[in-house]
């Protein structure tokens, strides 16, 4: 039975018509509730606004640069940085120690903006032509891990018993044998160049991905629509590709944003103990190499490749923490 007020009583009971409204929320996809998260991560945005920058000008600098990464000029040999502009506040203005090198060497229209090597070459235009290289090298590897890795771990996952036995027992003695020195062996046969330093990074950098895939698959093969899948006789590779796979997709993507630092890593490494990429070509891992011979002289000569190493490296990790705090719904506020 309802009960129907007049205004008057309305007024005497403190009835409020807004009250009996119900609220509405505004929903979001799934997708929006990501990103929304991830950018409200202020590690996040400040990782994901670095690697723009860099790749950026790892794009863009070589091509407006009016020096190549492989110039050699024997007339100006170790420049200090000299940068139009600031050259007027005193400060990269071409000195060393009170002396103005550019105009002893008779170059004084010239401006490199992180000075030269021991054979004249633009550093500026070594450091980001290095850029692409590192990063191409780093992702391409990554990107084989993800390949082999999820591919991998899917399969041992999803079919377990003796066959998930057995390809984890391989993945434990590959995992005993130090990545270092599977890398360096590999690189020590294999012709130099990028295919084969991505294919080293990748022997060894798809272990990690393949449990975490297994991991997921383990947990996702139980699940009800994977059930009736195989029961309307669903093929195992339609299983695994359609059903199983874009639901580890969150997992794949922040291991693959993890990934990149250690790769980044790995192949300076090998860049500085002269398995990267041959001369004349330039990564950050070569252009430490050449500045630690004289970093006692001229610093900077390593002090810049090793910046944007830690920056790249530092960077990747925010972002990585950012995804995975967005993709997991436990950890968000």
């Amino acid at each position: 039975m309802q009960t129907h007020l007049s205004p008057e009583e309305k007024k005497l009971i403190g009835y409020k018509a807004e009250s009996s409204l119900d609220e509405n929320y505004a929903g979001h996809s799934y997708v929006k509730e990501i990103l929304l998260t991830l950018f409200s991560n202020k590690g996040a945005c400040i990782g994901l606004v670095c690697i723009l920058i860099i790749v950026g000008f790892a794009i863009f600098a070589p091509m407006v640069s009016p020096y190549t990464y492989k110039e050699v000029h024997s007339e100006t040999t170790n420049l200090p940085m000299r940068i139009p502009g600031l050259e007027k506040l005193g400060i990269f203005d071409g000195t060393r120690k009170g002396v103005d090198v550019y105009a002893s060497k008779g170059v004084k229209d010239q401006y490199h903006y992180f000075g030269t090597d021991a054979l004249g070459r633009d550093i500026w235009t070594r450091v980001w032509e290095g850029t692409r290289i590192s990063l191409l090298i780093a992702v391409l590897a990554v990107v084989l891990d993800v390949v082999i890795g999820a591919t991998y771990g899917m399969i041992a996952g999803y079919l377990g018993g003796k066959v998930d036995f057995v390809m984890q027992r391989f993945v434990e003695v590959l995992t005993s044998i130090p990545n270092l020195i599977i890398m360096m062996l590999l690189l020590l046969v294999l012709e130099p160049g990028i295919p084969a330093i991505c294919l080293a990074l990748a022997m060894t950098g798809w272990v990690n991905m393949s449990r975490i895939v297994r991991a997921q698959v383990l947990k996702l093969k139980s699940e009800e629509y994977v059930l009736a899948s195989r029961t309307l006789g669903a093929s195992v590779s339609s299983i695994l590709f359609k059903d199983i796979l874009p639901n580890t997709m969150g997992q794949i993507i922040i291991t693959f944003m993890l990934s990149v630092p250690n790769a980044i890593f790995f192949e300076a490494f090998l860049a500085f103990i002269g398995l990267g990429v041959p001369i004349p070509q330039a990564s950050w891992g070569s252009l430490a190499n050449d500045g630690v011979r004289v970093f006692q002289q001229h610093p900077i000569q390593l002090f810049m490749p090793a910046l944007f190493i830690s920056v790249a490296m530092l960077s990747f990790n925010l972002l990585g923490d950012g995804l995975r705090d967005a993709f997991d719904p436990r950890l968000r506020r």
